[in-house]
């Protein structure tokens, strides 16, 4: 059967307490769900840190080192650690895990863009928590900040550390800009590129858009290219289906999408792992496991992390 790379983005920073009660936002929460989705058959999982008083995205090094070492020691999942942090963090805090942690896997942000998270507030009136009306409604002044100093800083701590990059390309402008350390070797074969789809301020979620991001993508790194695709919200399961079919791989996970169908809302990460390799199977497909993702990514293994 044809394989493809399964990601579940377990937590995230974009959904806030208030939209859906099975967020996980507590460190075992978030590293139960991560474990249950690697058991359902994700190859990796991608894992934010929130304050487990209120739930806001946090850079708290023990928090997340709490979560990455609960899953480590449970599962043979890939994790990845995001770069990506929240609205609310300097790019030095985002960046921290890497070097203290030393994961497998760790997004890369590949450009500065508006990311706007403010339409979400206007669907509550009630909120959980104080932070999270002012923290969606701050993202309509916010630039997500990936300059490329910030980017030599990312390349040389991940270097240093044995990390992969998991490329995040919001337009298709960040694929030119990954293509610079490319061309100087600090980025090498084979690359690792995920194309996220559908924030208000980056690419939209289309098929035309995702078959260009694809051939953009190979035309600039060539065939040994991977490339997987994140779709927010309703189009999570067709755009990941169409990334299948074209040989990609595929991101699910409450951090993108809280529902499981229509009127249906997803009660834990794992449903929405099973919902896409039952889609799968009926193509032929199936997901990599996490020591065949290791192998095809070239990473440095498990044993290696320090977490």
């Amino acid at each position: 059967m044809p394989k493809f790379i399964l990601n579940c983005a377990v937590t995230g920073a974009i959904h806030t307490p208030t939209m859906a009660p099975y967020l996980p936002i507590k460190p075992k929460d978030i590293a139960d769900q991560a474990v249950d989705a690697v058991k359902a058959g994700a190859s990796t999982v991608h894992v934010h840190a929130r304050d487990p008083e209120n739930g806001m995205p946090t850079g708290d090094l023990d928090v997340m080192g709490e979560i990455v070492s609960s899953i480590n020691a449970r599962c043979d999942g890939v994790v990845c650690i995001t770069t990506g942090g929240g609205i609310n963090m300097t790019v030095e805090q985002r960046l921290a895990a890497v070097p203290k942690y030393k994961p497998e896997l760790a997004s890369c942000n590949l450009g500065s863009i508006n990311f706007a998270l403010f339409p979400v507030a206007e669907k509550f009136t009630e909120w959980k928590y104080e932070w999270e009306k002012v923290y969606l409604e701050g993202s309509r002044d916010f630039i997500f900040k990936n300059t490329f100093s910030d980017l030599d800083m990312v390349f040389k701590i991940m270097g240093e550390a044995g990390t992969k990059p998991e490329l995040e390309a919001y337009d298709v402008g960040h694929l030119h800009n990954a293509h610079y350390y490319f061309q100087t070797r600090q980025l090498k074969n084979p690359v690792y590129v995920q194309f996220v789809m559908g924030i208000l301020g980056g690419i939209a979620s289309t098929i035309p858009h995702l078959l260009h991001m694809k051939q953009t993508a190979q035309s600039l790194f060539g065939d040994k290219c991977m490339f997987s695709t994140i779709a927010a919200g309703r189009n999570e399961f067709a755009m990941g289906t169409t990334s299948m079919l074209l040989g990609g791989g595929v991101r699910v996970g409450l951090e993108d999408n809280l529902w499981l169908a229509p009127g249906e809302m997803a009660t834990n990460n794992a449903q929405l792992v099973e919902k896409m390799i039952r889609i799968a199977k009926e193509f032929g497909y199936e997901p990599y496991t996490p020591d065949e993702t290791r192998e095809i990514l070239q990473l440095k293994g498990r044993d290696k992390v320090a977490f």
